[in-house]
């Protein structure tokens, strides 16, 4: 049985994930501020691009790696102007309501943003390839296991943002709106610095790229 890959997946997501990044930070401020599922479609955005990722190194697909690796100046350029842009965003919002009612078009804009601006970032490709090769996960895989190990990381990157969006719903109902102020200009410093980051690394070395964080 190659369920287990499956399994190995969640948790090649949840390392990919877990660790702090810009996408994070939106997820946490769009829960407290407008609830649980506007959180977890900035969550979701993210996830899918994780995914795409996934399965650029799993099946193998080196001609899509490489050709995003050599646009990564031009990428990388585009993702810092957009963190900035939605940093300098976050940061003069004063107050959002608690809790706005569902509406397809109002979800679209921030599931699109993440995922853009997680799709911004392809050293994620060079992390998963590197992740899998740990786990013993070649590029000799079925269609089957790859199929399941790549629906692994999809599960394992939305069970994170979900308990991420639960930490803030937590903390949230703690919050008036002169707290989900302060929410939203820390936010948008933490937002900005990613931002100024993301254009540091486009004058780093190429031998120490691999270095660098690669979470949402």
């Amino acid at each position: 049985m190659e369920s287990y890959l499956f399994f190995k997946g969640m948790i090649i997501g949840l390392v990919i994930t877990i660790p702090p990044g810009p996408i994070g930070v939106m997820c946490l401020r769009r829960t407290m501020a407008e609830g649980l599922l506007r959180g977890f479609v900035i969550g979701l955005g993210a996830a899918i691009a994780d995914t795409l990722f996934s399965a650029i190194a799993a099946f193998g697909l080196t001609l899509i790696a490489d050709i995003a690796l050599d646009q990564y100046f031009w990428i990388r350029l585009a993702g810092g102007i957009l963190l900035l842009f939605l940093g300098i965003r976050t940061l003069v919002i004063s107050h959002e309501a608690p809790i706005l009612p569902f509406r397809v078009n109002a979800m679209l804009g921030p599931f699109l943003t993440a995922l853009v601006l997680a799709l911004t970032n392809p050293l994620t490709i060079v992390a998963f390839a590197g992740i899998f090769t740990v786990f013993g996960l070649g590029h000799d895989l079925s269609l089957t296991s790859a199929s399941l190990l790549v629906l692994g990381v999809f599960a394992g990157s939305c069970l994170w943002f979900l308990t991420l969006g639960w930490i803030a719903i937590i903390f949230g109902q703690r919050l008036h709106s002169t707290g989900l102020r302060w929410v939203h200009r820390i936010a948008g410093i933490l937002i900005i610095v990613s931002g100024v980051a993301a254009f540091v690394t486009l004058f780093l070395p190429e031998s120490s790229l691999h270095l660098l964080p690669v979470s949402p």
